[in-house]
Order: structure tokens, then sequence, then C-alpha cells
């Protein structure tokens, strides 16, 4: 796919959180391989076989999911999670983060933003966020990477519940491939802008 995207004037802010969420928690997505992720689903938890070693990636947006996954099609990735997580875990996660790239506006120098990244449990990168056509826009999609003491916590402490999510995927791509975007559209989770004080992602803002 590629990133080119509509340069018309965009209504939406270029850094927000956009998610699925209540006043207590929050839903992001992730895809795994059927032996995982029909299991988390069936219990609740990540399995034995989850890797807790590895830096796992969060996403509240649905649509960079599946641009991510390929509507769950991709190697690995064929069973597509939604997961709630705490409020409190999402906020932790974001205080405790470094962004994945270096900012001259945000950090001392190079090696004090590689010597802080070494050190976050959590990390952020902005992507484009996607259509339903997986075109790139203007505005961007937070993911959110945990390593270490957040990912524990993940698994641990902050989720609330997981539901598989590929038949949605399966259904919403099954419309946009046979040309109904309007039914396609109708179906997506609803996202609205997440609500955090401007000093939660003050140090995230590439």
């Amino acid at each position: 796919m590629n990133d080119q995207y509509d340069e018309r004037p965009d209504p939406e802010p270029r850094f927000q959180v956009r998610a699925r969420h209540t006043h207590t928690t929050l839903t992001v997505y992730q895809a795994y391989r059927p032996e995982i992720g029909r299991v988390a689903a069936r219990t609740g938890r990540f399995p034995a076989t989850w890797k807790r070693d590895r830096m796992t990636w969060i996403k509240p947006s649905f649509l960079w999911m599946m641009y991510r996954c390929g509507w769950g099609t991709k190697e690995n990735q064929e069973t597509v999670l939604a997961v709630e997580i705490t409020r409190e875990g999402f906020l932790w996660a974001l205080r405790h983060a470094c962004l994945s790239h270096y900012v001259p506006e945000l950090h001392p120098d190079r090696a004090a933003w590689q010597r802080q990244l070494r050190r976050a449990p959590a990390r952020v990168q902005w992507d484009p966020e996607r259509d339903l056509r997986f075109t790139a826009l203007p505005h961007r999609s937070l993911q959110l990477g945990l390593a270490g003491e957040a990912a524990a916590r993940y698994a641990d402490e902050w989720i609330v519940g997981i539901e598989d999510v590929t038949p949605l995927a399966t259904e919403i791509h099954g419309l946009v491939w046979a040309g109904k975007p309007d039914q396609a559209a109708g179906l997506l989770p609803a996202e609205r802008p997440y609500p955090l004080d401007d000093e939660v992602l003050a140090h995230l803002l590439a």
C-alpha cells in the first residue's frame, strides 16, 4: 500500500488518541496466530506461550490494525483481538513512554533520547491513520509498544476483557471488496477522541 494521502484540509487534529472507550476502559487491537489469539479470547488472558520478553504493540485504531494485519490474512496475524484495558493502565504506559524516534524539540540531544529509549518500558510512534482502502490520511494514529514492566502490567493487571473480532474484520473486508464502503463503514467500531490532559502527551508529540 502506498502512503500518499489526500492533501485537502483535514478536520482531525494531527496528534490525537481516538479509540473505543468507556469512562473506565479503552479498547486496543492486536493480531496473533490462532494458537495464541483464540486461547486469549476464550480465557481472557494470554497463554503461557505469549512471549513476555518481547515488545508487544497495541493499537487503539481498528483500521490501522486492519492495515497492519491485512484484515487478519497475514501469516501469524490471523486472529484479531479487541483487548479492553483499564484507563489507569493506558495512562501509566503513556506517562512512562518515550517516542520511538528522535525529536530535537523534545530531547536535549540524540544521545539523551537514546538513553531514555533504553530505559523506558513503553514507546510511542505516530503513523498515518488509514481509511477503509488503507489510504494514508493526514492525521496520525497512536501505536504503543510495551516491554518489560509495561508488558507484564498489561498482561497481568490492565486487561479487563479480550474479544476475538476476526469475524468482524472478515465481514468488513468482504464489504470493502464488494464495493460497499458505506455498509462497511457502518460496521466499524465507534472510535471517539479519548480525553487526555495535555501533560500526558506533551513529551510524545512528534
